[in-house]
């Protein structure tokens, strides 16, 4: 297996297999390119260098006397919003963390498949904006540009994979920050249903709206990824029916009804679908076709999908906050949503709770006529870093709108999507489109992604390796 990047997840598991290469031998080349690229890309919060390297032996033991599991040996990182047991969950935030006594329920998942946890990826403070910067752990890189961001807020996860320095990684999607990265990136993201991947010790992360997802550079990988940490704590409120991505990953889906979606949901902001961005997502539509699908321009009927929105995630602001060592260390901007969490987390919180069955009715209803949405996952391609630094927190909201208005009404429903990549641009700036569906369409998502991927094979395509480059 080459050493200068991550041959993917199916790839190293079957390398794994053969005996063909050492959990320690792949720990050891992660690891290196984890530290080769900090100072460019910034990919990771914390690296588990010794703690990984002692996991990956005891790999190469079960592996030894014949032990297979799903992940044995892979090297995998996860977003820090995550719990890993005796490292700091700062969330992107300022201040002294203790570390956690226990690993999240995901976490304990991905170990008991046998996956080797390098380190936990940056995103920015409390998740709450399409870009990775901050003064607490600095500005993470695009790899295909590093002027740009990765997007946020799982950017580290997905800078990390876009780069090859680990096969996979798990982010978490609360208004689409699963799939905007990976649409910066060039990277297959999947926002599964609600409690598919359970986010616990949060029994409902931002009141139902945040859900964990897999990074990755196929469709296959994002599967096998995905149906590793599948799974409930027996607390959690939401657990649904369980599915096998991996093998919807090899099935050719049935001639599908697809609405091209274009339109942006309501929101009271300025925002435009960048030409460019619109070319590449119509351009994937008329793939679709040659592929045999029915595809036709049509909307979901979002309505004012926002106000369901806003109270659930400034409220989940407001829960972490309660959590942060030192407050006054906080950006204004997450003070200021915390401010308005207080006051929306009592009767507006419980309303916007009860209004998402009347939207389910009245968004779903396009599924009466269609299987699946496919829309722009941003309006734009990736901004330069720092491009929304210093901002106050309207100048911030708007600008977020403007250049991310297509992702987040799915985090108000629940339901599943997947990003898969659309191209690239001026720049060299990859974008992409969502695949959307109703609960529990995963199968169905993944399926239709795979066939695109053979079609496109957007996984052949690499950026210039980053530790070649100096960041500006």
């Amino acid at each position: 297996m080459s050493s200068d990047r991550s041959e993917g997840l199916a790839e190293t598991v079957r390398a794994l297999s053969a005996g063909e290469v050492s959990a320690r031998e792949l720990a050891e080349r992660t690891l290196t390119r984890i530290l080769a690229t900090q100072g460019t890309l910034n990919a990771f919060r914390v690296v588990r260098a010794e703690a990984a390297l002692a996991e990956a032996d005891a790999a190469d033991r079960q592996l030894a006397a014949g032990v297979r599991a799903p992940l044995l040996g892979v090297p995998i990182a996860v977003k820090d919003d995550t719990d890993v047991a005796g490292e700091p969950t700062a969330f992107g935030c300022p201040g002294d963390f203790p570390p956690k006594a226990r690993d999240a329920e995901a976490v304990r998942r991905l170990r008991a498949a046998g996956a080797v946890i390098v380190g936990k990826t940056n995103t920015c403070e409390l998740g709450q904006w399409p870009f990775t910067e901050g003064p607490a752990f600095g500005d993470t890189r695009n790899p295909w540009n590093t002027r740009h961001t990765p997007g946020g807020s799982s950017g580290g996860s997905a800078a990390a994979v876009a780069a090859g320095l680990v096969p996979v990684a798990l982010g978490s999607d609360g208004a689409g920050s699963v799939r905007i990265p990976a649409a910066w990136t060039h990277l297959v993201g999947v926002k599964p249903q609600r409690g598919r991947i359970s986010t616990w010790p949060w029994p409902e992360a931002f009141n139902g709206i945040t859900v964990n997802g897999p990074l990755a550079r196929t469709v296959t990988d994002a599967a096998l990824l995905l149906d590793a940490a599948s799974g409930n704590h027996r607390d959690d409120p939401h657990q649904p029916s369980a599915i096998r991505a991996a093998d919807a990953a090899t099935r050719e889906p049935r001639k599908l009804r697809v609405a091209l979606s274009l339109r942006t949901p309501f929101t009271a902001t300025p925002k435009r679908l960048h030409p460019l961005v619109r070319a590449k997502v119509v351009d994937l539509a008329d793939r679709l076709a040659a592929l045999g699908h029915d595809v036709e321009e049509a909307d979901p009927r979002y309505g004012q999908i926002g106000l369901a929105f806003v109270p659930r995630a400034t409220a989940g602001v407001a829960d972490w906050v309660r959590e942060v060592p030192d407050p006054a260390l906080l950006d204004p901007r997450t003070k200021d949503a915390a401010r308005l969490g207080r006051l929306l987390g009592g009767a507006p919180l419980r309303l916007s709770r009860r209004a998402e069955a009347t939207l389910h009715r009245r968004v779903g209803a396009v599924f009466d006529t269609y299987d699946v949405v496919l829309a722009p996952t941003t309006a734009t391609p990736p901004p330069p870093v720092g491009a929304l630094a210093g901002l106050s927190a309207l100048r911030t909201d708007q600008a977020m709108i403007a250049a991310c208005p297509y992702a987040w009404p799915w985090n108000v429903l629940g339901w599943p999507g997947v990003n898969v990549p659309a191209g690239r641009v001026a720049g060299g700036l990859p974008v992409g489109a969502q695949l959307l569906g109703p609960a529990g369409s995963e199968p169905l998502l993944i399926s239709l992604a795979a066939q695109l991927e053979a079609d496109r094979r957007w996984h052949e395509s690499w950026p210039e390796p980053a530790d070649t480059r100096a960041a500006p």
